[in-house]
């Protein structure tokens, strides 16, 4: 968007403009003028001023209030043009335009800023103070003339100097800092050179010289203990410590908010707590949040208000007076640990949540795969009761005789799970040999070749954990049997000890390289089931001490192995 067309011609005449300021200055001060004519050329330097000024874009409008004020001071400045007065305003115009010196990058501004400061300097201590001081009278008349005629030459450079080219408004800015070190050198530059003068009796110009070398040497020690070596921290730690802590120490706030943090759970809670701690800062009177679970507020909510956003947090700081500077950004540290803690909080209650849902998920997949069990079981019975003829009718009164208990048994195990907290429940183990009679029952009548090799009477196995992998895996081996893609199931059991080792293999097709890497740690594809029977009996093995294991996968004989953690087949 175009610059206004009068915004547009002082951008690119400012350097013009800087000088016709200067010179306005110059004339007023060099020629001697006196009455009217000062006043004249002051207020027309001052309104040239005023064009050139660094504070704000030249084509921004002013409110009311603002103009009534710069008008008022250029009369002031104007009608009280004395020498201390005029000195004092040189001493401004010099910290105006050095203070933003560092910052600028184009060559032609900073040169033309800088023969400005020169001549600001040279106009203050070669005229205007020796007038004050009645040292001028002492001057040889080339003296007097250099001066007069002389320093009119860098203003004239000033002018000639093209402008920095700009695509843009762009606000130049001045550093209030800078600003204030500048003004105060060049002040106490002045009053030493006139202290010195009163108290050694001697000229000006010796007394300048004394003050600007006394100046000197304070700078160079301040610039050694600003960082000095030797152990000493320096004044720039000194300094950033004090800017970091104020209006409240770094340490005592972090400990608050980390007790608040780990005594409270909820975030919202939290965020209220740390407001209210927040209120025991002497600057701010009230504190308001947004979030997008809610809001709140603490304290007064009136004042100067500071909006600050931090972590998906949005905090309205409200002050009795506006902050400064340093404490503004010591307001946005405050406020981007509050929000990195909201949002720690925010993350912990998901993950709880997923925690707990994750819990449900694994607990009622485990209930289902029992469940299918259990049905498998009881298709068996119906198959079996199917195909038996008149003359099967006692073996199968027996065989039902035998199962229905231990379907019933098993069911009122999975309803004592289904009633109970996850993993709340006593696992129960058996005498091997019991359990190992009671697989053989439950499939007599599915040609599964049952091998059972050393069972003492001592051991022992976590029946709920064997039923589901065996159940789970001859149910898989079954249905490879019913595809024709393996003819022979074997199952083997046998224990050395109390450690029990058991097996279930097939004479089938090897199962995929890329299945059988995620068939123990997540879920997997299956098209007869939930894909989770596998993961889920391997985490549960893993809480018992088991492992479960593809020992084998080549065509021919696929072999799943559950033993004791630790040792060789697991």
């Amino acid at each position: 968007m175009p610059l206004p067309f009068a915004a547009e011609f002082l951008w690119r005449r400012q350097n013009l403009t800087f000088s016709l300021m200067l010179a306005a200055l110059h004339l007023a001060l060099a020629l001697g003028l006196q009455g009217g004519a000062l006043k004249a050329f002051v207020l027309m330097h001052f309104g040239l001023f005023l064009l050139w000024q660094p504070m704000w874009q030249g084509g921004r409008d002013l409110v009311p209030g603002h103009a009534a004020v710069l008008v008022a001071a250029g009369v002031a400045l104007a009608w009280w043009s004395n020498g201390w007065l005029l000195a004092l305003w040189i001493a401004v115009l010099f910290a105006l335009i050095g203070s933003h010196l560092p910052v600028m990058r184009d060559g032609r501004q900073r040169a033309a800023s800088l023969l400005a400061a020169l001549y600001l300097l040279a106009l203050l201590f070669a005229w205007v103070v020796p007038k004050l001081l009645e040292d001028a009278q002492s001057y040889p008349p080339f003296a007097l003339d250099l001066i007069r005629y002389g320093l009119i030459v860098p203003v004239a450079i000033i002018a000639w100097l093209p402008a920095e080219a700009r695509s843009g408004p762009v606000r130049q800015g001045i550093d209030l800092v800078y600003s204030l070190l500048l003004f105060l050198l060049v002040v106490v530059l002045v009053l030493g050179a006139l202290f010195v003068q009163r108290l050694a009796g001697g000229g000006y110009v010796a007394a300048l010289t004394a003050t600007v070398l006394g100046v000197a040497a304070m700078l160079l020690l301040l610039a050694w203990l600003w960082d000095p070596r030797g152990g000493f921290e320096g004044v720039g730690q000194l300094l950033s410590r004090y800017f970091l802590s104020l209006g409240l120490p770094f340490e005592q706030w972090m400990h608050r908010l980390a007790s608040l943090a780990e005594g409270e759970a909820d975030p919202e809670r939290f965020l209220s707590s740390a407001s209210r701690e927040m209120l025991g800062l002497p600057w701010l009177s009230g504190v308001s949040w947004q979030c997008e679970r809610g809001s709140g507020a603490a304290g007064v909510t009136k004042g100067a208000v500071t909006r600050l956003s931090a972590g998906g947090l949005i905090l309205e700081m409200h002050t009795r007076v506006r902050p400064s500077p340093a404490l503004l950004m010591h307001m946005r540290l405050l406020a981007q640990l509050l929000g990195h803690y909201y949002a720690a909080k925010v993350r912990e209650q998901a993950e709880r949540s997923s925690a707990y849902l994750q819990a449900v998920y694994e607990t009622g997949a485990r209930l289902t795969h029992d469940v299918k069990n259990l049905l498998q079981s009881l298709r068996s019975l119906c198959s079996a009761a199917q195909s038996a003829g008149d003359r099967d009718d006692e073996a199968l009164r027996r065989l039902i005789q035998r199962q229905l208990p231990l379907i019933a048994q098993r069911l009122q195990v999975t309803l004592d799970k289904i009633e109970a907290r996850p993993a709340s429940g006593e696992e129960r183990d058996v005498p091997a040999v019991e359990w190992w009679r009671a697989l053989g029952q439950r499939h007599a009548h599915e040609r599964v070749d049952l091998r059972a090799r050393t069972l003492p009477a001592s051991a022992h196995v976590p029946a709920d954990l064997f039923d589901r992998v065996v159940e789970n895996l001859l149910h898989n081996a079954l249905e490879k049997r019913q595809r024709r893609e393996a003819s022979a199931v074997t199952v083997e059991l046998a224990c050395e000890g109390n450690a029990c080792r058991l097996t279930v293999s097939d004479d089938g097709e090897a199962v995929p390289q890329s299945l059988a890497k995620r068939l123990f740690e997540a879920p997997v594809p299956s098209a007869s089931g939930l894909g989770v029977g596998l993961y889920q009996s391997a985490r549960y093995a893993a809480e018992r001490g088991y492992a479960l294991k593809l020992e084998r996968n080549v065509c021919g004989d696929v072999r799943f192995v559950l033993a004791p953690a630790g040792s060789d087949a697991g």
